[in-house]
């Protein structure tokens, strides 16, 4: 406990009754364990708030990247049907436009 040992233990409380007196001394005990009490649920509150805010951030991180490679996976599937091999009819007809603004500049 805090790194006392029970002798150190024993001289501190055989200090505090002397200076509190035996009859103020069970009250005092009482007041610091509610209060020792409180700070444990406060910080055990604390502490579960954070561990809950780490977990939803990480949730929300996997949730990004799963969605990313989702979607790239997706649109790396639907590339190959966008772009279908031509045929040579198709790659004259692509070319004729250019060819004819080729000549009209020149």
């Amino acid at each position: 406990m805090f790194g006392i040992g029970s002798t150190e233990l024993l001289v501190i409380m055989v200090v505090a009754l002397i200076v509190l007196g035996p009859k103020n001394l069970p009250n005092i005990a009482r007041t610091l364990g509610k209060a020792m009490g409180e700070f444990r649920r406060v910080s055990t509150d604390f502490q579960r708030t954070l561990n809950t805010e780490i977990d939803l951030e990480d949730h929300e991180r996997r949730k990004k990247e799963a969605e990313k490679e989702f979607f790239d996976d997706k649109a790396k599937a639907e590339a190959p049907k966008a772009e279908a091999p031509r045929t040579e009819a198709q790659t004259a007809e692509a070319a004729k436009p250019a060819a004819e603004a080729a000549g009209k500049n020149a």
